[in-house]
């Protein structure tokens, strides 16, 4: 089974809530930053208390949402 286009997050958010994500790991990429970046992105996490995962992951689904807003409009 390959990872969906999701048309909304809802669709996204129901699709992870019913599968795990390790029957997807041929499918996933790994993301490389460099250490200045990692840095940066902890210390930012760090001050809002989050790990670093759960940052980036706020991050994505707000731009995914500020982007969405903008293309329907």
């Amino acid at each position: 089974m390959k990872i969906p286009e999701f048309k909304t997050i809802e669709d996204m958010a129901r699709f992870w809530d019913n599968h795990d994500i390790t029957d997807f790991e041929d499918q996933l990429i790994d993301v490389k930053l460099d250490s200045e970046q990692y840095e940066k992105l902890k210390k930012i996490a760090d001050q809002k208390k989050l790990n670093t995962i759960s940052l980036v992951n706020q991050w994505v689904t707000k731009q995914i949402e500020d982007e969405s807003n903008q293309l329907l409009r």
